[in-house]
């Protein structure tokens, strides 16, 4: 059996803890390993010395004192050349670092297998239309709904409901915007199930995030405008409307018109027999 190693005790820090391990996490267990082992040698020394005898100071040994000083660069290079070592003996496992840290996996190629431990966990996938708003809300957060609705072009409560439901996107907050919509950011689990780290290892992630889209205060304004425009136009059909009274009245007075230019002659004609 070959001595441990720094690489090893990395490793072995992986492979214990229950849930992922940063680097600084593998660091920090590293040294407070040292600051133990300090203490039991202290602790043996001082039980082995006579009495009144001061016991004499006690150095770590070799890996120890390599751990005292890891650093992150270290804890890379280290799980580098573990991965290398897995792939060259045919190993099923591989080493990655996740949204929270490091965790050993097995291979993509043996996921068939893997899946039969758990028969009733099957992947998530999404529809065209759900990986659509999912990118938008990925590239762009934090996003409102009406944002998403302006690039999509469509209705997206359907969507955001059922991303909110697998837990790849989450609340946070409220837009400063009349009405206060709600804003939506992309979750731990999104970054897991698209295996990687953060938003900016997403493909085109730079170029994505500055290219110009409709910005919330655009999408408030030109829904503003639209309701204003539309009210007006409602406005303006109910003023075109005939209204009934006019049309019950104009015949009556055209008719009184008629009778007044009847009975003129008339009044003329008695006017001229009382002259006579």
């Amino acid at each position: 059996m070959s001595e441990p190693n720094v690489q090893h005790v990395i490793e072995a820090l992986i492979l214990a803890s229950e849930s992922p391990l940063s680097s600084d996490g593998i660091i920090e267990a590293a040294k407070q390993a040292c600051i133990d082992k300090q203490i039991h040698l202290d602790q043996l020394a001082e039980s082995e010395a006579g009495d009144g005898e001061t016991p004499e100071p006690q150095e770590l040994p070799a890996l120890f004192k390599e751990l005292e000083t890891l650093n992150v660069e270290q804890v890379i290079e280290a799980i580098t050349t573990l991965n290398a070592e897995y792939e060259s003996m045919g190993r099923p496992t591989i080493i990655r670092e996740r949204p929270r840290g490091w965790q050993v996996m097995t291979r993509p190629e043996y996921a068939e297998f893997v899946q039969g431990l758990f028969p009733d966990q099957r992947p998530s996938r999404l529809s065209g239309p759900a990986l659509e708003t999912m990118a938008i809300i990925a590239y762009r957060q934090p996003v409102t709904k009406g944002e998403i609705e302006a690039v999509r072009g469509v209705s997206v409560d359907g969507m955001v409901q059922k991303l909110l439901d697998l837990e790849f996107v989450k609340i946070a907050g409220r837009a400063e915007l009349p009405g206060r919509p709600l804003l939506y950011i992309t979750t731990e689990k999104f970054l897991e199930h698209f295996n990687v780290k953060s938003v900016e290892e997403l493909p085109n992630a730079a170029e994505l995030r500055r290219a110009p889209l409709p910005t919330a205060e655009e999408v408030h304004k030109e829904k503003a405008e639209e309701e204003e425009s539309k009210a007006e136009g409602e406005s303006t059909e109910q003023g075109d409307e005939p209204n009934s009274n006019t049309e019950t009245t104009e015949p009556d007075a055209q008719e009184s018109p008629q009778a007044e230019e009847t009975a003129a002659p008339n009044e003329d004609e008695d006017t001229t027999k009382s002259d006579d």
